[in-house]
């Protein structure tokens, strides 16, 4: 199964070298213009091997790479930010490294695209909605341990926050409203904050109704990541309890990009979602 470091070391040594080809150079000559063997050159562009911050850097420089945008995406898909470690890097004790990975790459996302049929996005859940279903992930963990990652999931939120905020359209089956986590009120203030965040002009939501019956998504929940500057590092995120796989080739995009505009096409409008999602609020 792919990893996610592993896929950010492909996918950044593809687009390196489709830079490299672009600016009429080949790995030698690159290789003598750093001064490294072309073997160092042609593990980077494979993924054999990671790249440290100051060789990308010099790497970019010269290649002609400028845009400041690309330079910051290629450096987060390298593990190495200009900016000095991310948030993420404090809670290293707590999260696995594909965890970190997963959020290196959201931190660094245009859009979003999630179908969800058991919980809210993690993105939108309130704290004690999140809490609950941390503790129910885990078996018997430490109250520190809990805090420690609502901690995570809530400081992720901040995306969605941003002066150039995270575009998060979120399809959510029925079955996500209705199931009761963490008890009456939790579920009520998460629906309130559901239908408080719905109408921000970065966010989309849409409801899957039951009365809809099978559909696509029935298979299981995933997400689409797309960046700024390089479509090619778009990709697909398909969540398991303790893992996560990532599915980077055109064919899986393209098949699961076709299989999220059907299932737009299908579930509720945003206006009727959000009177449903307030219809069931005030029952709970």
């Amino acid at each position: 199964m792919p990893q996610g470091p592993a896929v950010r070391r492909r996918r950044l040594g593809e687009e390196l070298r489709g830079l490299r080809q672009s600016a009429g150079l080949t790995s030698g000559e690159t290789a003598r213009l750093l001064g490294w063997n072309q073997s160092k050159v042609s593990r980077i562009e494979t993924g054999v091997s990671g790249v440290k911050d100051g060789d990308l850097t010099r790497l970019l420089d010269a290649l002609g790479v400028h845009d400041p945008q690309l330079r910051t995406l290629l450096a987060t898909l390298a593990g190495a930010a200009d900016g000095g470690p991310g948030w993420w890097e404090a809670y290293g004790g707590v999260i696995p490294p594909q965890y970190r990975d997963f959020i290196s790459l959201e931190s660094q996302a245009r859009t979003a695209r999630t179908l969800e049929t058991s919980v809210v996005p993690g993105l939108l859940q309130t704290p004690g909605y999140a809490r609950a279903v941390t503790r129910a992930a885990l078996d018997g963990p430490p109250a520190s341990t809990v805090d420690s990652l609502v901690e995570v999931r809530l400081a992720r939120q901040e995306v969605l926050r941003t002066p150039v905020p995270l575009k998060l359209h979120a399809v959510l089956d029925e079955s996500v409203l209705r199931r009761e986590v963490g008890g009456p009120e939790v579920m009520r203030d998460q629906l309130r904050r559901l239908q408080a965040l719905a109408p921000l002009p970065h966010i989309l939501l849409q409801v899957m109704p039951f009365a809809v019956g099978e559909y696509a998504g029935l298979t299981g929940p995933f997400m689409i990541f797309t960046f700024p500057n390089i479509n090619d590092l778009d990709l697909v995120v398909l969540d398991h309890l303790t893992s996560s796989l990532y599915l980077e080739g055109k064919e899986d995009l393209e098949a699961y990009s076709a299989a999220f505009r059907r299932m737009q096409a299908r579930a509720l409008s945003p206006e009727d979602s959000l009177d449903l999602i307030a219809g069931i609020g005030d029952g709970v």
